[in-house]
């Protein structure tokens, strides 16, 4: 019996620790206001223009994933192809050294 008065004292005890804090955070969130919510520095990246762009890309490119991953691909491509075509163009355009056989 005295095993079951203990649980039942922890439990009673569990729960007004509970409704404390149950209070307190009703207190806090009583508190809390929209409008001082977007002045703090923890959202003012919700202000910047391309922070609203990159969501709006995101939010248009969400159920498009076989076509975003075809696009990336052949920008890659392009990317790649376009890096060698500058190389070539660079080794043929420098000057040549004279040969000593000319």
């Amino acid at each position: 019996m005295t095993r079951l008065r203990e649980l039942e004292q922890r439990r009673r005890e569990l729960l007004r620790q509970c409704e404390a804090q149950r209070e307190e955070l009703a207190g806090r969130l009583a508190q809390l206001n929209p409008g001082t919510m977007l002045h703090g520095s923890a959202l003012s990246h919700l202000r910047h223009p391309l922070a609203w762009a990159a969501a709006l890309v995101g939010v248009l490119l969400l159920r498009r994933t076989r076509e975003v991953l075809t696009f990336i691909t052949w920008a890659r491509l392009a990317l790649t192809l376009a890096g060698r075509v500058a190389s070539i163009l660079r080794l043929l355009m420098q000057p040549r050294a004279d040969s000593p056989g000319r």
